[in-house]
This record gives C-alpha cells, structure tokens and sequence, in this order.
C-alpha cells in the first residue's frame, strides 16, 4: 500500500491507492465466472450425450473387432478377437454377406437421392407459394405441417393400412375409381416397395423442407422483388436471381440434414415392412439390424455399423468442404 497526506482547509486526511493487484483480482474472477457459466449450462447436456450416443458408439466398435455371436451374448466381453475379419467379411462383395451389403448401399444411395430430391422441391414450392398473403394462409401452413408432427409410427402404420392389397385405399383409389391399373397392386411386397417407402418417406419429410425454407424466405429483403418486377423480371426469373441465391446457406443445411435423417432411416422401413423387408427396399440400416438381431451375428453388424458411420463422415466432410468453397467463390 502507499499513502499520500493531502492537505486540505478543514485539516489533513489521508488518501490510500489500492495497489493494481487487489483491483484485477475482482475483474479476473468476475470473467472467469461470465466465461464459466455457458460451459456449466452446457455440462448436463454433454453428460448426457456421452452416455447416451458416444458409449454406445465406442462399445459398437469394440464390438466389431469381436467374434461375438449368440452364444457369447450373456457376456459379450468373453467373445474371442476376430481383427478386421468382420470388416473383410462385410466388404466381400463376391461372398453373399458383402454383395447383400453392396445392394442394400445401392438401394439406400438411389433412395436417398429421390427422397431428399422431392423433399427440398416439394418444400421449397410450397414455402414460395404460401409467401404471398392470402385467405386461409394460415391454415393452410398448419396442415402442410401436420405430416411432420405426427408420431412417426402412427403415421406410417396408417399408409400400411392404406396400401393394403384387397382393402386399401391406394389400390381402391388407382384401381378402382380412376381405373388406372389392370389389377391391384402389392404394394409392400416386391418392386412396388421400393415406390411405396419413397411416397412414405417423402409425406413424412417434406415440411421440414418447407418449414425451414420458409423460415430462409423471411430474411429476403421485398424490396428485391419489388425491384426486379419493376425491371420487367418474371416470377422464374425473380426465383431464380434472386430466391434460390438467397437460400443457398439454408439449402446448404437443409440437404445435409435431410441427407443423413433420410440414409439413417430405420423407423419408415421397419414399421412399413417389419423385420424382413423386399429386397427392392432393403435399406441399409434395416439391413445390418438383420445381420444383428435376426442372424444373431453382432460382430459383423458392428462392422457394418462402423462402415456405414465412416461412409458418412467421408460424405458429410466432402459436403461440407464443398459448400465452403462455393461460398467463398461466390463472395470474391
């Protein structure tokens, strides 16, 4: 400490400087606390994600380097090491396990692709028709939702109702009142599948393309609109100039989250066809939950499970870096 005597009319007083120290200790622990507490909020919820997703993912690992069948399922842990056998096993496409694999990753990818595809179009025709206001917007927005706020194994169980042979609404619809097919169709069995999963998947997930395309369009200045129309631009040409730039940072997340819900699915494929799903709807993620639960044989599920989690980081990185340099092409 250092004092300092003032002298003053009324008499002497003394003044004492703080030293620099005892005024930093205050503010160092004030920003340690205001640093801190986003990480403290943030603490259960990472608890959480540890036990419920990355066990889980690291004993899955474990698991495919094991010979673990059957018959050492009460205790997993004694299941002798296999190596990379389980990965050799899955990635021989000449041998019948890999080339049942092979097909179930093309049947996946061309799925994928057509779901995703009709997702972001669908969503995104309907988010730019409900800009303009009109009677009955509102409700019209609240049904196009309905789709995606219904629990997913109810609205399914109802389309397999629907797709019923002798008594489903579908075939009544094609077959008998418009006449459409010769005889109706099996929808759940055979090449047919393949059509109706699609249908099922894209009516459960195209209004979340719609809702957040919707919510990108709110970010579109109206005065672009206002001005291209005053140069004499059409509706095509105002999408295409000046919508489809805009929301190129929303499309870019849109098509990557929809990418992986859609390669990811189980729920659709497994309440719309059950355990054994057609081999035209052979998904994969149905796919290794055959080789687990219905072959008894974990190991080489795992594997596949490990491939298909590396396939898409690899998909999902070469994405992202893509998307990045696009981004940055189009700011220079």
């Amino acid at each position: 400490m250092t004092t300092t005597t003032a002298s003053a009319d009324t008499g002497e007083r003394t003044v004492r400087k703080k030293s620099p120290g005892a005024a930093r200790g205050p503010r160092r622990t004030g920003r340690i606390r205001r640093i801190g507490l986003p990480y403290l909020l943030l603490l259960p919820a990472l608890v959480l994600e540890l036990l419920v997703h990355l066990v889980p993912m690291v004993i899955g690992i474990v698991m495919s380097f094991k010979e673990l069948t059957q018959f050492y399922i009460r205790d997993w842990g004694t299941a002798p090491w296999s190596g990379f056998d389980n990965y050799k096993v899955s990635v021989d496409f000449n041998a019948p396990v890999g080339d049942a694999l092979f097909h179930s990753f093309l049947v996946t990818v061309g799925f994928t692709l057509l779901s995703v595809g009709l997702c972001w179009l669908i969503g995104t025709a309907a988010a730019v028709f409900m800009q303009d206001a009109f009677r009955g917007r509102g409700l019209l927005r609240a049904l196009f939702l309905v789709p995606y706020a219904l629990p997913v194994y109810a609205a399914v169980i109802t389309w397999v109702f629907m797709f019923q042979h002798d008594n489903g609404l579908v075939n009544h619809v094609l077959h008998d009142q418009l006449h459409l097919t010769d005889k109706p169709s099996f929808w759940l069995i055979g090449d047919n599948s393949f059509v109706a999963l699609l249908v099922v998947s894209v009516w459960k997930g195209w209004p979340f393309a719609f809702l957040i395309v919707m919510a990108g369009l709110q970010n579109i200045p109206k005065e672009l609109y206002e001005a291209a129309a005053l140069d004499g631009a059409g509706m095509w040409q105002q999408i295409r100039r000046i919508t489809l730039p805009s929301l190129r940072p929303v499309n870019q997340v849109l098509i990557l989250v929809l990418f992986l819900w859609t390669f990811n699915d189980f729920n659709t494929p497994y309440v719309l066809f059950g355990k054994a799903a057609p081999e035209a709807a052979d998904l994969i993620s149905v796919h290794i939950y055959q080789a687990s639960f219905v072959t008894w044989n974990f190991g080489t599920g795992s594997a596949m499970s490990v491939l298909l989690l590396l396939f898409l980081l690899v998909v999902t990185g070469v994405y992202l870096l893509l998307t990045s340099r696009g981004r940055k092409t189009a700011d220079v």
